[in-house]
């Protein structure tokens, strides 16, 4: 198969009708779902946590000890401090802030009115037409690097796509920090399992962007969810000590299911969640006054039949517009879920599970989605088709934030009126020609055309065009340029910690 340029693909995803940008710039006004009251009542609630309940740091004494002589009150390990404090702390955090890229083109703005679509996390199976289910390894995963690097509607790679299984859990995160690194040139997320997973991930950056860039900028986030109900463990404080006491972005996520993290209770939920986010933003403030940081949102409902946890409903639907309300008038960015669904293929059921996520993380106006894309199974399983048959949406998602409605002169088409008559078309009018290539998006997977045209091309579902899809990129793939020098100061590193490392697999 021949292959294409980089300036072929940037052409093709234009006529897509895309932007080309490594994030969105959103035009369409946030859906603000609650009135004021409602409002004033949930947060109330986050300070009556903060104050009354407290958040129980756990297993970590340095911060506890940073707590107690900020002046918080530390009772063994349950922290408390006044509300409006804690709210001043986090208004110390931007409110938007740039990720750099080793491609500046694509460094990626997060906050604001800014939004970033990122690939699903952590997901310890795969899943292809060709292969079926199996265990993430190394070849899944830096194929999943190489899709996510060239689909132009994922502004960012995350990390863990898919777990490498075939790689000791204590060396995994070397591998797949560099093949972040080298096999793409969009930003990335480092570790954050244990603290010397996280200094790996900042020293990595360091031979990539250098001390005086990393000492100015974010150039690499770590993502970490608290233990809800309200214990942050030393995962979580360690991670803040490495990141964002050099300047690097801390994303924290609380984790909660409604009726079993937390109560069953949208409402009392979200003011869960958004205690225990903020009083981390206040332990990152100690730590370095200015240090980037995201409030982070999954909630989600269960079945409280069996325990499972459900995608895709109201209640969390309800949740995501509500927590980007809340977000907001704290001044943080926020991070949402993405395209989640509890199913286990790519089947009607993660089609409306996924979309009603989505499309209710974009209205809300998360600014960093995680599992944008490919995420099936509750997060268990990266779906290759899924992945690219999320993104064609999520081109559709960028169109309408991005973009909206044009109602320049130009696009009234007032000159195309004096050249069509009544009855006639448009299809060659000048008006036409000079705007058919971007005036719509073109979404690559869905079949459009009539039945006998399907039917001469095989009568594909959209599972097979999106196997189709997947391996036609992969054959068009080329690594990003990269300079020789960093390349190899980045596989020593690699090489050198990986002696010092004993294998271990859990």
């Amino acid at each position: 198969m021949t292959r294409r340029t980089k300036r072929s693909r940037r052409t093709r995803d234009a006529q897509q009708g895309l932007p080309l940008s490594p994030h969105i710039r959103r035009t369409l006004p946030f859906f603000d779902v609650l009135e004021e009251d409602q409002l004033v009542s949930l947060e109330a609630q986050v300070d009556w946590i903060v104050q009354d309940v407290g958040i129980t740091f756990r297993d970590d004494p340095s911060a506890l000890a940073l707590w107690k002589k900020a002046g918080a009150r530390v009772e063994g390990e349950v922290v408390r401090a006044p509300a409006d404090w804690i709210r001043h702390l986090c208004a110390q955090a931007p409110r938007e802030f740039t990720q750099l890229a080793r491609n500046r083109e694509r460094s990626a703005t997060i906050g604001g009115e800014h939004q970033v679509f990122a690939p699903i996390y952590g997901a310890p199976f795969v899943r292809d037409l060709e292969k079926g289910r199996r265990y993430g390894d190394f070849e899944a995963f830096e194929n999943l690097v190489r899709l996510t690097a060239m689909l132009p509607s994922l502004h960012h790679g995350g990390l863990v796509i898919c777990e490498p299984c075939d790689i000791p859990v204590s060396k995994r995160h070397l591998d797949m920090l560099y093949a972040h690194m080298t096999l793409s040139d969009k930003p990335h997320l480092g570790a954050i399992t244990e603290m010397s997973r996280a200094q790996d991930s900042i020293e990595m950056a360091e031979i990539v962007f250098g001390k005086a860039v990393m000492a100015e900028h974010c150039v690499i986030m770590g993502n970490v969810n608290t233990n809800s109900p309200l214990l942050v463990d030393k995962v979580v404080t360690e991670a803040a000590r490495v990141y964002s006491s050099r300047g690097q972005g801390l994303v924290v996520v609380p984790f909660i299911l409604s009726g079993a993290m937390g109560p069953v209770s949208t409402a009392a939920s979200i003011a869960q969640a958004m205690a225990e986010a903020m009083v981390v933003c206040a332990y990152v403030q100690l730590l370095r006054p200015g240090a980037p940081f995201v409030l982070g949102n999954f909630l989600s409902s269960m079945s409280l039949k069996s325990g499972a946890p459900t995608f895709g409903m109201p209640e969390p639907v309800v949740s995501n517009y509500v927590i980007g309300q809340l977000a907001r008038r704290v001044g943080l960015p926020l991070r949402c879920g993405g395209s989640l669904t509890a199913s286990k293929i790519e089947d009607a059921q993660a089609a409306y599970e996924s979309a009603d996520s989505m499309h209710s993380t974009m209205l809300a106006g998360g600014n960093y989605i995680l599992h944008a894309a490919g995420w099936l199974e509750g997060g268990l399983c990266t779906g290759f088709e899924k992945l690219v048959m999320d993104a064609d949406r999520l081109g559709s998602y960028q169109k309408i934030l991005g973009q909206g409605l044009d109602t320049s002169e130009e696009a009234f088409a007032r000159d195309a009126y004096s050249e069509v008559e009544a009855g006639g078309h448009f299809l060659g009018s000048a008006h036409t020609m000079r705007h058919y290539e971007k005036a719509f998006y073109e979404p690559a997977l869905s079949d459009s055309e009539n039945v006998e045209s399907w039917e001469e091309k095989g009568s594909k579902d959209t599972r097979q065009r999106a196997f189709q899809r997947w391996n036609s990129l992969l054959a068009q793939y080329e690594p990003p340029p990269m300079d020789v020098a960093m390349r190899e100061a980045l596989r020593d590193y690699v090489t050198r910690r990986k002696q010092e490392l004993p294998d271990a697999w859990y």
